[in-house]
């Protein structure tokens, strides 16, 4: 039996582990893979406080690193389901149709994560962190006075795209549809942009690398979904933003219509005694420095709860 389950070794996962311990609460992290995080993935971080520049993967591994020296327990498991037992929250591990171990606890955060969506095109994977980017804070200061295209039409995408407005030289927006779906203030600052252009009703077909040794962005392939027309458009960077995808199936609690799990002020759920923080839980912006506020809140919630209990 443990005091707190913590699904999820992320930034706001082991935020979480680290104030638990402190709070002397009996505390376990699963965590499905050996890269945890989003930011283990990001290239370089520079928006970070403390930090001037740090790659991900550094970043990532200091975060382990005090979770350790802490005493938060870790456990390389893939959380399989949560539900409420007689006294305690059961969660139980396993992939597919394999089982793994069951675990109890009286409460539980859960910290899974989301992951962006992918156009599943050519070039996209492989070009990832090397001109492909899904995070314009993140790393739209790399792309200082050059060409760059966005593809969304939704209010992530646009606002991203105002953001790489003041950094880039050359702006392109491209979208499926002949009307972008942000809201009509966002749209009106991106027209009055001077260096931006749309390229509407059109789908990427591939992202092609650059000749040469060193993987980078080269240009797009494009289609006209109403003529058929073909056509490739010369940029150096690729920001997808078609949406987010939680990572939160297996959990039985309210979310909202995309699958983010509702949260109040202190990361409860519908299901008391069940914590939700980071990436995986609706809130305005999903960045580094939110993740770990929330990791710090809800362990101090579950904390509360643990001792209410007693």
């Amino acid at each position: 039996m443990y005091d707190l389950i913590i699904i999820g070794g992320g930034p706001a996962g082991l935020t979480a582990g680290i104030y638990a311990v402190r709070f002397g609460l009996k505390t376990l992290v699963l965590e499905r893979s050996f890269v945890s995080g989003q930011i283990a993935l990001t290239e370089i971080v520079e928006n970070y406080p403390g930090f001037k520049a740090i790659t991900g993967p550094e970043l990532m591994q200091k975060y382990k690193e005090h979770a350790e020296a802490a005493g938060v327990k870790t456990r390389l498991e893939e959380a399989h389901s949560v539900r409420n037992g007689a006294g305690a929250f059961m969660v139980s591990t396993g992939k597919g149709e394999e089982v793994g171990e069951l675990f109890k606890a009286k409460a539980v955060i859960l910290a899974s994560g989301a992951n962006p969506k992918h156009l599943g095109v050519p070039g996209e994977i492989e070009l990832t962190g090397k001109g492909v980017s899904y995070c314009a804070t993140c790393d739209g200061p790399y792309f200082k006075d050059k060409t760059v295209v966005v593809i969304g039409g939704g209010d992530s995408a646009v606002t991203e795209a105002l953001i790489l407005s003041k950094i880039v030289k050359k702006l392109y927006l491209v979208h499926r549809r002949a009307e972008l779906r942000a809201v009509k203030l966002l749209q009106e600052r991106l027209f009055a942009i001077p260096n931006f252009e749309f390229i509407l009703n059109s789908v990427v077909q591939e992202i092609v690398r650059a000749k040469g040794k060193i993987p980078k962005v080269s240009k797009l392939r494009l289609k006209h979904v109403k003529s058929g027309e073909k056509s490739e458009l010369a940029t150096e960077g690729v920001f997808i933003y078609i949406g987010l995808r939680p990572n939160t199936e297996i959990f039985d609690v309210e979310k909202d219509e995309k699958g983010f799990i509702l949260t109040n002020e202190w990361m409860e759920t519908s299901e008391k005694g069940i914590f939700a923080i980071g990436d995986c839980r609706a809130t305005t912006i999903w960045q580094l420095v939110t993740a770990v506020s929330d990791g710090a809140v809800a362990a101090t919630a579950a904390n509360k709860y643990i001792l209410d209990l007693k």
